[in-house]
C-alpha cells in the first residue's frame, strides 16, 4: 500500500465537527439577539447556504456575497430583520472558538507527526473563524501551515488554488494525500492537481457525483495505513 509523507487536510467535517460548531455558535447569537432558537435553525442555514458555497466553489460569487446572503436568506425564511454582514463576523469568531474535534483528529494528527511527517490544512473557510480555531483547538500545534483560500484568492476546487498549496510545499506530488469531506471541493481539485486523494465519508453516502478518489475512508484512524513510517 501507497504511503505518504504529507497529508493536506480540509478543515470542516473532516478534522473539525462543523455541524457542533455551527450549532453552538447559532444558539448563542440567536440567544444574544433575542430570537427563537430551535433544532431547525442550523439545518435550515445549512440547506440555504449549501447554493451559495457551490457558487463559490465556481467561482460565481465572492466571500463577502456568501457572508451576506446566506444569512439574509435564513433571516427572511424565520422573519427576522438583522445586518447579516454584522451578524456573521460575531458567527465566524465563535465558530472558531467552537473548535470540536471530529471523532480521531487528535489521535491522527499525532501520529502523522510523530513519525515526522507534515499536516497542512486545505481550506474555503473564513480567515475569521481559522483564526479563531488556531487559539482554541488542541491540534493546532500539530499543523505546519494553512492555506486558506480567501487569502490565497482562489477556491478549492480551482488549480490555482493547489498550484499555490504545491509551490509551497517541500514534497513531490507523490509524497501528498489530500483529506476531506466535499467531493467537489476537496476530491476534484486534488485529482485535478494530479494527488492523490482520499475522500473522508463520514456518513456512508453514496457517491453519484462522476469524481473518484483514490481511496475511501469511513473514520480517521483508517489513516494509519497510509502513513510512511520510519
Amino acid at each position: 500500500m501507497k504511503k505518504y509523507d504529507v497529508f493536506l487536510f480540509d478543515a470542516d467535517n473532516t478534522l473539525y465537527d462543523f455541524t457542533r460548531a455551527s450549532a453552538t455558535a447559532l444558539e448563542l447569537l440567536f440567544g444574544e439577539n433575542e430570537l427563537t432558537f430551535s433544532d431547525n435553525i442550523p439545518v435550515d442555514f445549512f440547506n440555504v447556504g449549501l447554493p451559495f458555497w457551490a457558487a463559490l466553489e465556481r467561482g460565481e460569487m465572492s466571500y463577502d456575497q456568501v457572508q451576506t446572503q446566506r444569512f439574509n436568506k435564513l433571516f427572511e425564511t424565520i422573519g427576522a430583520k438583522l445586518d447579516a454582514a454584522a451578524f456573521d463576523k460575531r458567527y465566524q469568531y465563535e465558530l472558531g472558538k467552537s473548535a470540536f474535534l471530529i471523532d480521531g483528529a487528535l489521535e491522527i494528527c499525532r501520529s502523522i507527526v510523530s513519525e515526522g511527517k507534515q499536516i497542512f490544512i486545505i481550506t474555503n473557510g473564513f480567515l475569521v473563524c481559522h483564526t479563531a480555531r488556531a487559539k482554541y483547538s488542541n491540534i493546532h500545534s500539530y499543523i505546519t501551515d494553512s492555506f486558506i483560500s480567501e487569502v490565497i484568492g482562489f477556491n478549492k476546487p480551482a488549480k490555482e488554488f493547489f498550484d499555490h498549496v504545491l509551490a509551497n510545499i517541500p514534497a513531490e506530488k507523490e509524497k501528498i494525500l489530500v483529506v476531506g469531506d466535499s467531493l467537489s471541493a476537496d476530491i476534484k481539485g486534488g485529482n485535478m492537481a494530479g494527488i492523490d486523494t482520499c475522500w473522508f465519508n463520514l456518513h456512508g453516502i453514496d457517491n453519484a457525483t462522476g469524481i473518484t478518489p483514490t481511496y475511501e475512508i469511513r473514520k480517521l484512524s483508517e489513516l494509519e495505513k497510509f502513513i510512511a513510517r520510519g
